[in-house]
């Protein structure tokens, strides 16, 4: 993540995207505008900035509706972390999340942070449907689907709020680096938010 916010604040020519993963950083460039030698040349010279403060990282609170039209998988999870559904609930929103990264589709962020307990495999078959705005485990990640997509992740909340927006600026609500919590709220409010 330093890496990838170096390279960010450096601004390099040419560079058009980047790409933090785990471990990794994808660099996409214009090969019309570098050699590869080159670019590399000019990453790894601002790479040297990586190891300066990374500066402090957008707090982002997200409501969350864990009622069971929204969590069908919620009390298997639960009950095999021999908890209640309330506990399992309590102890999602204890947590702190760190966004590593975005894949899968535009605007769904890889969240680190989710207690051991809640760990889950993904499901044998991905559900045909999974609506936008699903809160879901999948190992010892979780995630948030911004769009409605096929998926094969447990489903255990719902948030209101649009993860991707082509009208809005950035259009990706959660961005690498970012700290994420959070807030339980009930289906009205869930329902309240989504209108507005």
């Amino acid at each position: 993540m330093a890496l990838y916010q170096a390279l960010a604040r450096a601004g390099i020519e040419g560079v058009k995207n980047l790409h933090p993963a785990y471990c990794t950083l994808l660099v996409v460039y214009d090969p019309l505008r570098w050699a590869p030698q080159d670019l590399i040349s000019k990453l790894q010279a601002a790479a040297g900035s990586a190891a300066a403060a990374t500066p402090t990282p957008r707090q982002i609170d997200v409501p969350i509706c864990c009622e069971a039209e929204f969590a069908p998988d919620l009390d298997p999870i639960a009950a095999s972390a021999g908890w209640t559904i309330q506990t399992a609930v309590e102890r999602l929103a204890a947590a702190t999340y760190h966004v590593a990264f975005l894949g899968f589709a535009p605007g769904f962020p890889y969240l680190l942070g989710l207690p051991p307990e809640l760990a889950a495999p993904r499901l044998a078959r991905p559900r045909v449907r999974v609506p936008a705005g699903s809160l879901a485990i999948a190992g010892a990640q979780a995630g948030i689907y911004p769009a409605e997509t096929p998926g094969g992740w447990r489903l255990v909340g719902r948030t209101p709020l649009r993860l991707f927006e082509l009208s809005r600026e950035p259009m990706i609500l959660l961005l690498p680096g970012d700290e994420v919590r959070f807030t339980i709220i009930d289906q009205r409010r869930f329902e309240e938010l989504a209108r507005a």
